[in-house]
């Protein structure tokens, strides 16, 4: 039985499968279920019931943000499917692995929820640093277009669908799905007001699904081997397995393939070696620079969407920075910070002005001279800048390692402004 399904056929020592190899490997079996009779309905309700949840970092249920779409006569005949591959989440880097290194498992998965929606054009919005990536892709969708898996009637459906690969300029706001679609159209990549939402007037004004690779990369296993079995997959109360990553100071950082609703422990100790020799764990965040701090007292809960959640974070990318005890938690938060300053759209004020005066307030912690005053106006900040405050998520992002680490780390700011100096330098 398959148990990895989305990294079955990457070995990073070879180059990726060509479409034959592919094949060879139950690829492109969805496709030929959807040719031999599975509806757009059939295939929304399979992955309503599979329970998949979006692997970008909102873990929003997937079938049910497709029947958002408009369907029926009625519905506007174009209509888009793009997949958000700029990925540019601190600490992250699931999805370089899936493109790099198994691409026509995307291109399934894509033709699967274009499909679904009915959308006869999909694109792929890629960080433009991902040269590897582009590569591979370009190869396996030409390869696809040569099966008659991409292109006019595929495989006698009579569905037609072109996959469009953009190499973007990337910034961090792209992972806002409405600032991805103005900088697709080549405009200034700020967020869109919702309602309404893209799935009703999306890329150009027409209906538009965005989904992240690693959700797209789930789609095929679960059409192929079925929903039973996908949710066989499992550890806990989510379903399916997920790419998980560790970065820091462990003895084996890296990326695996994982059952949902592994402990926290045996993913950072089992698969990242634990510490390195001489350090211990003293915080880590768990899906990313913008999830909130956790420390070893939860080590033995479930990488799960809600169990994390009801610790005060989220999975959101089940990436892991972790954060030892010979690092400056300070200078650590305040790096996180100046990334989300310097990747501001600049659209709204708390957001265009809160974050880089906070970023201000950070170097002056490093140079030694913050003060009472400066950790007054961070602690006023993590509500300035929180969520219904600002037009997107990015600024309420920036909140959650500062805020978190406002609170858990308040003894390693005291002694920044008590000995005028960074106490983790030698």
């Amino acid at each position: 039985m398959v148990t990895k399904p989305l990294t079955k056929n990457i070995d990073m020592s070879r180059p990726p499968l060509d479409i034959a190899a592919y094949e060879a490997s139950d690829g492109y079996q969805s496709v030929k279920a959807i040719a031999d009779g599975l509806s757009p309905d059939n295939v929304m309700q399979i992955v309503k019931n599979s329970g998949l949840k979006g692997r970008g970092g909102a873990g929003f249920p997937t079938g049910l943000k497709w029947s958002f779409v408009p369907r029926g006569d009625s519905a506007p005949k174009q209509k888009y499917f793009v997949v958000n591959a700029d990925e540019m989440e601190p600490g992250t880097f699931k999805d370089r692995l899936l493109m790099e290194g198994d691409p026509h498992l995307l291109i399934e998965g894509m033709i699967i929820g274009a499909y679904t929606i009915q959308a006869s054009t999909a694109y792929i919005f890629l960080r433009g640093e991902y040269k590897v990536s582009e590569k591979a892709l370009k190869k396996a969708i030409a390869e696809a277009y040569e099966r008659g898996y991409l292109g006019k009637n595929i495989q006698g459906t009579g569905f037609d669908l072109d996959i469009i690969l953009h190499t973007s300029a990337g910034r961090y706001i792209c992972g806002e799905e409405t600032a991805l679609l103005n900088a697709l159209e080549g405009k200034r990549a700020n967020p869109r007001a919702k309602p309404p939402f893209p799935q009703v007037s999306g890329l150009w004004g027409k209906p538009t699904i965005v989904n992240n690779v690693e959700t797209i990369c789930n789609l095929p296993g679960i059409l192929t081997y079925g929903v039973d079995w996908y949710h066989g997959l499992t550890k806990g109360n989510d379903h399916g397995t997920k790419l998980f990553g560790i970065s820091g100071k462990v003895k084996t950082p890296g990326c695996w393939e994982l059952p949902l609703g592994l402990p926290i422990r045996q993913l950072i100790e089992e698969y990242g070696g634990g510490m390195r020799d001489g350090l211990e764990l003293r915080a880590f965040l768990p899906g990313g620079g913008s999830t909130d701090f956790m420390l070893p007292e939860h080590l033995d809960l479930k990488l799960d969407y809600d169990e994390i959640a009801k610790a005060g974070s989220r999975l959101a990318t089940g990436t892991m920075i972790l954060l030892d005890n010979e690092t400056c938690p300070v200078g650590m938060v305040g790096n996180l910070m100046k990334f989300f300053s310097h990747e501001s759209c600049g659209f709204c004020t708390p957001c265009r002005d809160g974050l880089p005066w906070v970023d201000e307030i950070f170097n002056e912690f490093e140079s030694g001279c913050g003060t009472e005053k400066d950790l007054q106006i961070l602690h006023e900040h993590v509500d300035y800048l929180g969520p219904g405050r600002t037009f997107c998520a990015l600024a309420p992002g920036a909140t959650a390692p500062l805020g978190s680490g406002l609170k858990y780390f308040a003894d390693d700011f005291d002694r920044h402004i008590k000995e005028k100096r960074c106490p983790y330098r030698h």
